[in-house]
C-alpha cells in the first residue's frame, strides 16, 4: 500500500480543507497498482457530516473565538471534533467486498491488530462502523464505494481535549427547528490509558507510524511505500480547496431551511430576533423587544435578510446603518451575537 503525506514543500500541512482535498484528487486521479493511505492530523478542526445542518451542530461563537477550522466533508454521518491529538487515516482501496459490512472489517482489522501490539487487548467492532475498548467508543469509521473503489477511513482517538469537544460541537441553548439530520453524540474514551504501561507516553507521530506499519503489512519503517504529488497535481488540488472545501458555501451554505427564536437582555433593553435561514442565508427576521428606536424596525430587518449566517457578513451589512435609530444603546456587536447564539 502507498502512503500519501500531508506535507508540501517540506511542511506538514495540517488545513482539514486541503486533506479533504488530496483524498478526492486522488480518488479521481490517482490509480497505482495497490491502495492509498493517508495519514493525517489537522488543527483544531470539526468536520461536519454531508447531510448535517452546520449551523445547529456547532457552537459558533466558541469556534470563531478558538479559530476552529469548520469543513464538510463528502460522506454521512455526525460531526465530529478533531485535533492534532487524533490519528486519522483514510483508504482508497483498488477493489471492495461485495458485502458493505465486510468493508468496515477489511479496512478495520490491522488497527484492531495494531491497538492490541500496543496493549489495548479489549479493542473490538461495534455496531456497524465503531471501535470500542470496554464499552467505550475509541474510533468511528465513514466509507462508500464510488466507481468500484473503496474510498473511507477513521480516527483514532489518542488523546481527547474533551473540554474542547464539548464547546465546539454543543449548539447554545436555542428553540431551532429544522429538517437536517441531527448528530449522534456516544460517549468516548481517549486510547491512551488502554495501552500498555510502555506505551502511556508514546507521542502522536509515533503512535500513527506504529499503526501504519500495521496497515501496510511491514515491519520496518524502510519497507514503507510513498507516493510523492507532483507540482501540476498540487496546483490542482489547491483548486479543489478554493472551489469547495475553503468555500463559505459548501460549508455552510448547503444546510437546510431552518427557524430559531433567541432573547437577550443588554443594558439598552432586552431584544428578540426570529429568523428563518436557507442554505446559510438570513431568508426572514423579525426583531423585537422594548428598546428605544425612532425608525421602523423593519428598515433594519430588510438590511439583514440576504445575509450570511457568520460574523464578518453580518457586521458588514450593519456597518453603515445608524443603530441608534433602531435599537437605540444596543451595539451591533449585541445584535450579532444574539443573532448567532
Amino acid at each position: 500500500m502507498y502512503i500519501i503525506e500531508h506535507v508540501r514543500n517540506g511542511q506538514e500541512i495540517l488545513d482539514l480543507g486541503t486533506h479533504l482535498a488530496m483524498q478526492v484528487y486522488a480518488l479521481e486521479h490517482i490509480h497505482l497498482d495497490e491502495g492509498i493511505v493517508f495519514p493525517y492530523r489537522p488543527s483544531a478542526s470539526v468536520q461536519i457530516g454531508r447531510y448535517q445542518n452546520t449551523i445547529e451542530e456547532i457552537n459558533a461563537p466558541y469556534i470563531e473565538e478558538a479559530g476552529i477550522q469548520v469543513v464538510r466533508r463528502d460522506t454521512g454521518g455526525g460531526a465530529i471534533y478533531m485535533d492534532r491529538n487524533h490519528v486519522n487515516f483514510v483508504f482508497i482501496l483498488n477493489e471492495s467486498e461485495p458485502k458493505f459490512e465486510d468493508n468496515f472489517n477489511k479496512i478495520y482489522a490491522p488497527a484492531i491488530q495494531g491497538l492490541q501490539k500496543l496493549g489495548a487487548s479489549n479493542v473490538e467492532r461495534s455496531g456497524r462502523n465503531d471501535l470500542e475498548i470496554d464499552g467505550q467508543k475509541v474510533s468511528g469509521a465513514a466509507l462508500t464505494v464510488t466507481k468500484g473503489r473503496l474510498y473511507g477511513g477513521y480516527s483514532l482517538l489518542l488523546d481527547i481535549d474533551f473540554d474542547a469537544t464539548e464547546q465546539a460541537l454543543r449548539p447554545s441553548q436555542k428553540k431551532i427547528e429544522s429538517k437536517g439530520i441531527k448528530s449522534v453524540r456516544r460517549r468516548v474514551t481517549p486510547i491512551r490509558p488502554h495501552l500498555g504501561e510502555e506505551y502511556q507516553d508514546i507521542t502522536p507521530e509515533a503512535f500513527e507510524k506504529r499503526m501504519l506499519l500495521e496497515i501496510c503489512g511491514v515491519e520496518h519503517e524502510e519497507e514503507l511505500k510513498y507516493y510523492r504529488l507532483s507540482d501540476e497535481e498540487w496546483a490542482a488540488i489547491d483548486q479543489i480547496v478554493a472551489d469547495k472545501y475553503g468555500n463559505w458555501e459548501w460549508n455552510y451554505g448547503t444546510s437546510p431551511r431552518y427557524a430559531l427564536n433567541h432573547e437577550g437582555r443588554f443594558a439598552g433593553g432586552t431584544l428578540s430576533v426570529s429568523l428563518a435561514v436557507n442554505k446559510g442565508v438570513i431568508e426572514d427576521i423579525r426583531i423585537y423587544g422594548d428598546f428605544f428606536g425612532t425608525r421602523p424596525i423593519g428598515e433594519l430587518e430588510e438590511v439583514l435578510v440576504g445575509t450570511r449566517m457568520d460574523k464578518p457578513a453580518l457586521m458588514k451589512a450593519l456597518a453603515e446603518v445608524d443603530l441608534t435609530a433602531y435599537l437605540g444603546s444596543i451595539t451591533a456587536e449585541e445584535l450579532v451575537e444574539l443573532i448567532l447564539e
